[in-house]
């Protein structure tokens, strides 16, 4: 067996570990560059809500390859949270929704504005659908509002959408700045998952905007009608699934020993989390600090008529 059930139940999971990828996550950035090279030519990508860095890892390894020394390739990560250091990466510990954080971006590529952006950043799902839903589309929005200061003419960008009732909302308002957008699905992405992901080509601004980040692009002040509408008027959001079907199955269990000839073993993660919000408890556990319910003993006194005597009494070991 392995250390952790992940390596059995997921198989994304357990191939990050083994070639080095800090979350399984890359796999969904490489499989959007199979379906639509958005690698291609580019010299300056900004990676949004980068942390962990597994979408700048596979921007490091494709645009700067093996040249460790390369200067003509610039690549900066940007999130609120710190992030472990990587080869060729300029990282910036920084809000997206500050003009501050745009221009320091471009201050990086030395007054040029980015070929690509990419952006996977999502909320702390709740489970409550509409809620995360809306959430993740503002952060969507807020990821395009920076991106249109430091996206040049013609560039790409890639971000992650969760598909709810506002997605043709969402897919006009990227309509209005690029002149193809597609809704893509990856094959690494789990089917029971409601993300997708937005491939945005072709950045083409309406003539005259300024780009501002006080414009709350997303409200609800449109037709509720609005899916519809038929013929010419209705707008359908393309669709696609990326990856090939001999990819894995993200949502399959596969045995940890996958080719006869090579032997399952553990791989610890790639770059362990720097201050996790579980922190607090793996210390308390590793020290048996932890509360625990006592079991009762013959001591015990009967508790007051008053009292329920249903409630367990919690005591602290030291």
């Amino acid at each position: 067996m392995g250390r952790s059930s992940k390596d059995k139940r997921d198989i994304y999971y357990r191939l990050a570990k083994e070639e080095g990828w800090r979350a399984r996550s890359a796999f969904k950035l490489l499989q959007l560059d199979e379906e639509y090279e958005l690698f291609h030519g580019v010299q300056r990508a900004v990676d949004l809500c980068a942390a962990p860095g597994s979408w700048s890892q596979v921007l490091s390894r494709k645009l700067r390859g093996a040249n460790e020394g390369a200067t003509d390739v610039k690549i900066v990560a940007v999130d609120l949270q710190a992030m472990a250091p990587l080869p060729g990466v300029i990282q910036i510990q920084g809000d997206i929704t500050k003009v501050s954080t745009a221009h320091e971006i471009i201050r990086h590529f030395e007054g040029q504005p980015a070929d690509l952006v990419v952006c996977d950043g999502a909320p702390d799902v709740t489970g409550l659908h509409d809620i995360d839903e809306y959430i993740q589309a503002q952060l969507l929005l807020a990821a395009l509002n920076i991106t249109t200061h430091v996206l040049r003419r013609g560039g790409t960008f890639v971000a992650k959408i969760f598909r709810g009732k506002d997605v043709t909302l969402l897919y006009s308002q990227l309509k209005i700045f690029f002149r193809e957008v597609t809704c893509a699905k990856p094959r690494s992405s789990r089917n029971s998952s409601i993300e997708s992901f937005v491939v945005c080509q072709g950045y083409c601004p309406p003539e005259g905007y300024i780009p501002n980040m006080s414009n709350p692009l997303l409200d609800h002040c449109y037709d509720v009608d609005f899916n519809q509408l038929e013929g010419p008027n209705r707008v359908i959001v393309p669709f696609l699934a990326c990856g090939d079907l001999s990819a894995y199955d993200s949502d399959r269990t596969y045995p940890l020993q996958l080719e006869e000839s090579k032997e399952y073993s553990y791989v610890p993660p790639t770059q362990p989390p720097i201050r996790p919000p579980y922190q607090e408890a793996c210390f308390l556990k590793r020290n048996n600090l932890l509360s625990k319910e006592r079991p009762p003993g013959p001591s015990d006194e009967q508790p007051p008529e008053s009292e329920d005597p249903d409630i367990h009494k919690l005591v602290i070991s030291a």
